[in-house]
């Protein structure tokens, strides 16, 4: 007989602050290219001694101001093209 396992709410699915392997399984990208993104300056994180951290509540801001809209993505092709 198969137990129903209802998930905890109390906890929680991602920790409020993650590594950078917690955070390339949470955007589902590699590990190589968080570490492009923070030498570019593109995402925010912390560096606390060799380590980097980075906010949930902070990452997913960032995602939302970085969405690509109709009209940005128009800007962007504009800006690129008069170059």
């Amino acid at each position: 007989m198969k137990k129903n396992i209802k998930p905890n709410e109390d906890v929680p699915l991602y920790k409020e602050v993650m590594n950078v392997k917690e955070l390339s399984k949470y955007l589902g990208i590699g590990k190589s290219k968080i570490y492009q993104l923070i030498r570019e300056k593109k995402i925010p994180a912390s560096k606390i001694g060799r380590q980097y951290r980075f906010s949930k509540q902070v990452i997913d801001a960032w995602l939302k101001e970085n969405l690509i809209t109709r009209e940005n993505l128009q800007y962007s092709l504009d800006k690129l093209f008069k170059k």
